[in-house]
């Protein structure tokens, strides 16, 4: 599943995410989600997420 759709994305699941110091170089950070932060049903660069680890980025993989 990919994690431009926030139907896809709970509260406890396992994701990768791109940290916005990350954007160009695409390097990603595994963790599970804390906090949904995106509100739009959809996003075109994936939903916005904090982590366990207070990490915020945009899903681009979901593990779980």
């Amino acid at each position: 599943m990919n994690g431009k759709n926030r139907s896809n994305i709970k509260a406890g699941i396992k994701v990768k995410i791109v940290k916005k110091e990350h954007q160009r170089t695409g390097q990603l950070t595994e963790g599970v989600v804390k906090d949904i932060l995106t509100n739009s049903s959809t996003h075109p660069h994936g939903i916005k997420v904090r982590l366990t680890s207070n990490e915020v980025g945009r899903v681009q993989e979901i593990l779980d």
